[in-house]
């Protein structure tokens, strides 16, 4: 069954096959782009393996795990490895997919990759969890390295398991580069300064640059624009705005941090939600101390009156799938896919989205939405400052010598600068909204490379 990234891979080579002046030195343009359908709609390789794990108390598991990979033609297959009960053959390639259009887009020399643990980490203890990711490098070792497949953190890992599983590398490839085969490390593993908030704080930029930054600058011409995208972030500008954000891991925390602290945008956070519960409080909740229990409670935000009064802090407890449906004027999604579907986005209030998750829009409500003047920021730009940071980590690995969290940041912004100046032009001037136009754009990236590598034909 063709999955929605390969319907928009699909529909942005259409889109150029239209434009002539896109390779127009092509002898058989219709061939051509019909090589670029087979290569990007399929992944380049899928590995599979089931984990025998001993466990605590004795017995035996065998856990499925997965490795996609799907372009290579910009670089080292380069994406997360998730630890979820939920992740399944399809949601990794997917995500794969995904990776190498994200990298061509933000022009990161990386293909995608992604891969998954069919386990829910609270379920396993410590040692159980360092034999999981021990065994993973074990079974794809010979799939992965600094300069073939290079794996990161993703839902349910971090630097913790980055760490082990540079080890187990390390210890089968002795003698070899090793810094660079895992990024998202700790900082004294090799990690870079700043990987762990780098996504978290690039949602956020992307939100910040949109709604003050470029309007700022181009206020005359959003004026004078029929465009209904340009209307709502006019009529949003300098205005007071309620914020609510769904995940308070290691992206929402952060982004409801950075918004907590930006002073340059008139507005508050009113709602937060994570696995168990929403909190709402409409005169603003305190995120630092929210932050600081999850911190101390496993991730956990405070779900009962009793902890929150333990904790000082004011807010009613609502149910968790309440939150997208709020009344908040942005809504930053940084939780799980498939989060605004059809039967919940005709309740959707917000005026701004902005995708921290992957995938969290349904293609319905995304459409929906889009014609109701809604702005989304889509994933695919918004939620890349892990892989930029994480290609500053490899480059730092590969030189040893280490940049300073300032000097990350810099970086990192300004990367996603150039990005966002690059795509918001063309999305206040065509009738593309703005994922349609990322996508296009990587596509069109990728297209160039395959072309002048001489893998058309």
């Amino acid at each position: 069954m063709q999955t929605e990234t390969q319907k928009v891979i699909q529909e942005s080579l259409d889109a150029l096959l239209e434009n002539d002046s896109f390779l127009p030195d092509l002898e058989n343009r219709r061939q051509a782009f019909t090589s670029l359908s087979a290569i990007l709609s399929t992944p380049d390789n899928i590995h599979k393996s089931f984990l025998r794990i001993p466990l605590d108390d004795g017995s035996v598991v065998r856990i499925p795990s997965y490795r996609a990979q799907h372009n290579n033609a910009m670089g080292p297959y380069k994406g997360g490895i998730r630890f979820h009960e939920s992740v399944n053959e399809d949601e990794i390639i997917n995500l794969a997919f995904l990776m190498t259009l994200k990298n061509a887009l933000h022009q990161v020399p990386f293909g995608g990759g992604k891969g998954g643990i069919v386990i829910n980490p609270r379920n396993y203890s410590e040692k159980e969890l360092h034999l999981i990711s021990r065994e993973y490098v074990r079974y794809f070792a010979d799939v992965i390295g600094p300069d073939k497949d290079i794996p990161a953190p993703d839902m349910g890992s971090g630097e913790r398991e980055m760490d082990w599983m540079m080890a187990a590398y390390k210890e089968i490839n002795d003698g070899t580069p090793y810094l660079g085969s895992f990024t998202g490390k700790s900082v004294v593993n090799g990690g870079s300064l700043g990987r762990r908030e780098a996504t978290g704080k690039g949602v956020y930029f992307t939100f910040r640059y949109l709604l003050y930054d470029y309007v700022k600058a181009n206020k005359q011409m959003l004026a004078n624009s029929d465009n209904p995208f340009a209307k709502t972030t006019l009529e949003l500008y300098d205005r007071p705005l309620k914020m609510a954000v769904q995940g308070f891991g290691n992206v929402g925390s952060v982004a409801a941090l950075e918004a907590f602290h930006c002073h340059l945008i008139n507005h508050k956070i009113v709602a937060v939600s994570d696995r168990n519960v929403t909190l709402y409080n409409e005169d603003g909740l305190d995120i630092p101390a929210l932050a600081e229990f999850a911190k101390t409670h496993r991730g956990d935000l405070p779900s009962t009156e009793e902890q929150l009064q333990n904790a000082t802090i004011k807010a009613d407890v609502k149910e968790r799938d309440s939150l997208v449906t709020l009344p908040v004027d942005v809504l930053l999604l940084a939780a799980l896919e498939n989060q605004i579907r059809e039967d919940n986005m005709k309740d959707v209030q917000a005026r701004i989205i902005i995708e921290g998750a992957n995938a969290p829009t349904a293609p319905e409500a995304d459409q929906y939405l889009s014609e109701q003047g809604v702005v989304i920021i889509p994933d695919i730009l918004a939620n890349a400052g892990g892989v930029i940071v994480s290609y500053f980590e490899w480059l730092q690995g590969r030189e040893t010598q280490f940049y300073d969290e300032a000097e990350v940041y810099r970086l990192l912004i300004d990367k996603m600068k150039e990005t966002m100046d690059m795509m918001l032009p063309q999305y206040y001037g065509d009738p593309f909204a703005l994922r349609q136009n990322c996508f296009i754009h990587a596509v069109q990236r990728l297209s160039t490379v395959l072309y002048r590598q001489g893998k058309l034909y």
